[in-house]
């Protein structure tokens, strides 16, 4: 592997398997991407310490983004590291972790895990060989090459050790009116995507319906399995629009500086006021995990 002495590759370099187009679909709106996005719930520690049937060392947390899924492990690892190759992602990450180290004198993170954001790719890790229980990719599998991930992911991990993909279905359960909305939406953003950015420069997101199947057929684990999940977080309407304008490809439209899509987003948001009327609701977000043990 091609990396400098820190541990973390260099900015220009991509490795074989993965698309600039990729990393680039999230520059620049971190801030509305954490503000609105689910943290990964608690159901998915819970999940997979259950199935490694001990405390993880190392949790390995692959296209991490800025960190929603990572500190979900900060009382339930020794060591968590973060894999993102996008820097403002990362950076995000970072902040937030910084943000959290004045209150280490305080005595009350005895327990918490030793947290770090790397710059990296899921299929050219700089870890050893079995040094990781757990890796993860919470909303980032499908931005990734399968098989050159599940290789180097089965060489990191330890024996018996779990590599697991989980996604949540998008847009949380509302109303069918809001959820078509959501769906007409996404279909004009990619449309727009399709004409307005040339091919070999768009971002390339593979079926995340395939996971379980990537799994397996790589031969790597003596286990798999899906798992279906719900998790329950309160929502606003301001929430609900703005998890919409968090997805990668509207956030694409916006770069492009085009103004296509502000009367679909102006329809959706109404709808979505329209049904909270001012009110925090409880909605039900559906995780399905892919996991495999190796």
């Amino acid at each position: 592997m091609t990396n400098n002495t820190t541990g973390q590759w260099s900015k220009d370099f991509i490795p074989e398997g993965n698309l600039a187009s990729n990393v680039n679909r999230f520059t620049g709106f971190e801030d509305t991407y954490d503000q609105h996005r689910p943290e990964a719930p608690q159901e998915v520690v819970t999940l997979l310490t259950e199935y490694l049937m001990r405390k993880p060392s190392l949790v390995v947390d692959l296209g991490c983004g800025t960190g929603l899924s990572t500190f979900a492990w900060k009382d339930a690892a020794d060591q968590v590291i973060g894999v993102e190759p996008n820097d403002d992602m990362r950076g995000k990450a970072i902040a937030k972790l910084e943000s959290l180290q004045p209150a280490a004198g305080n005595g009350n993170n005895a327990h918490s895990a030793d947290i770090q954001f790397v710059s990296g790719y899921s299929n050219q890790l700089a870890l050893p060989d079995e040094s990781a229980d757990i890796i993860t990719c919470s909303q980032s599998f499908h931005w990734m090459d399968p098989a050159s991930t599940l290789k180097e992911a089965a060489r990191v991990l330890r024996d018996e050790g779990i590599f697991a993909v989980y996604d949540c279905d998008w847009p949380p359960s509302l109303t069918w009116r809001v959820e078509l909305a959501y769906h007409e939406l996404i279909e004009q953003t990619e449309a727009i995507i399709s004409q307005r950015v040339e091919a070999q420069e768009q971002a390339y997101k593979r079926n995340k319906n395939e996971h379980l199947k990537h799994i397996r057929d790589s031969g790597l684990f003596r286990f798999s399995k899906e798992i279906v999940f719900h998790h329950i977080e309160p929502f606003t309407a301001e929430r609900y629009t703005g998890l919409a304008v968090s997805q990668g490809g509207i956030q694409t439209v916006f770069k492009l500086g085009s103004s296509e899509l502000d009367d679909r987003i102006a329809h959706f948001h109404a709808l979505v006021e329209e049904q909270f009327q001012g009110r925090t609701l409880p909605l039900m977000l559906s995780y399905r995990m892919r996991l495999g043990i190796k």
